[in-house]
């Protein structure tokens, strides 16, 4: 079964994703963003999901993680728990 590493952040609006891209872009470093601006608990560690499965996260993450390019900050994704930024470590 597919395995993947992520971190993400997470906000309550689209907006406020697209301003952390910006930033990100820019050169900040995503934990440091995830700590300050997540709304998730794994905001206190920088935003890191640790390794899963495809299938464990709602839909629309599993499509980016599984999807899309490793090592590049992929978002706003939009999920019923808000709007995220996803940035996959590995997949295998």
């Amino acid at each position: 079964m597919a395995r993947a590493h992520a971190l993400h952040i997470l906000v309550k609006t689209e907006a406020e994703a697209a301003e952390l891209k910006k930033q990100l872009a820019a050169g900040k470093k995503f934990g440091d963003l995830a700590r300050k601006h997540s709304l998730c608990p794994s905001g206190k560690k920088g935003g890191d999901l640790g390794e899963f499965r495809r299938g464990q996260m709602v839909p629309a993450f599993d499509k980016v993680v599984f999807g899309k390019p490793t090592l590049e900050v992929h978002g706003p994704v939009k999920t019923k728990f808000g709007w995220h930024l996803i940035k996959v470590l590995s997949r295998g």
